[in-house]
């Protein structure tokens, strides 16, 4: 679930008009925090904080270069994705004196739910899914939120605090990256590494235009999406597609589908008018 989590983040952000593509290294850089708390204290609930906060530390970050000094929303963005990928090889070395990889202690790894033996996580993930579309689309907030990002002159002669929305927005899309990049760290994988993510960042902001900006139509997204992951995965040990396709290309199958479907969109999606704009009032 960590595509979804991120792409549920974006579509929160991009619904208020700020476009954030730095999540592969906002869950780079959470990953990191998760693991780094989680095995510190041993309770993988600490590393959940630990990423949650960073990603809303990055969040600040970027939603003031993006809403408040009206900086270029695609270049703080890049910023934090090549900060990401030298700050955390660097920070893997110095903490726990590896280079590029480390595995936490068992202790600090999320435990699975007894019965059903799911991830407490991947509830949560489906949880928010449906929990974000009724705030979008059946609460005023929402409403104030999509009302930004398609028309923010109109909002704010409306009364609604143009700035302010979009700030929040940014700090709600950051916060689920970044626990994107936690379940990433302390559940799925169970391991940091400089390059963890693996490009699911950038398979996040294709999902949101798959999804058309909408949380439910992103749930599935995700699962198409991690399909083909899985996909990919299972063909690396199968002899059989060894012998015919070569690794490399196998490993490019996530990308490549990201590729074809979003080239599929093209025309037909329908981002928020003011997505990517800065708002600067008259």
């Amino acid at each position: 679930m960590p595509i979804l989590l991120a792409a549920l983040g974006e579509i929160f952000s991009e619904r208020s008009g700020v476009v954030n593509i730095g999540l592969e290294g906002i869950m780079l850089l959470s990953a990191l925090a998760a693991v780094a708390v989680a095995d510190y204290f041993l309770n993988p609930w600490a590393g959940v904080l630990a990423g949650v906060g960073m990603g809303l530390l990055i969040g600040v970050v970027h939603g003031v270069i993006s809403v408040y000094l009206k900086g270029d929303q695609v270049i703080s963005g890049i910023g934090v994705n090549l900060f990401a990928y030298g700050f955390v090889a660097y920070a893997i070395e110095v903490i726990w004196h590896v280079r590029g990889y480390y595995t936490p202690r068992y202790e600090a790894k999320m435990p699975r739910l007894p019965v059903i033996g799911v991830s407490p996580l991947f509830i949560l993930s489906i949880a928010l899914a449906i929990v974000m579309y009724f705030i979008l689309y059946k609460t005023d907030y929402g409403l104030k939120v999509r009302a930004v990002g398609e028309n923010p002159e109109a909002a704010d002669v409306v009364g609604i605090h143009v700035e302010r929305t979009q700030f929040i927005s940014t700090l709600v899309g950051a916060a689920l990256a970044g626990l994107g990049g936690t379940v990433l760290s302390i559940d799925w994988l169970a391991a940091i590494t400089k390059e963890l993510p693996a490009g699911r960042g950038f398979i996040a902001l294709a999902i949101v235009n798959f999804a058309n900006w909408n949380p439910t139509y992103a749930l599935g997204g995700s699962f198409v999406f991690g399909f083909l992951w899985t996909l990919s995965e299972y063909l690396k040990n199968l002899e059989v597609a060894k012998a015919l396709i070569p690794i490399p290309l196998i490993n490019t199958i996530p990308y490549i589908a990201t590729l074809a479907i979003t080239a599929g969109l093209i025309g037909r999606a329908r981002p928020p008018r003011h997505v990517g704009k800065p708002y600067k009032k008259e």
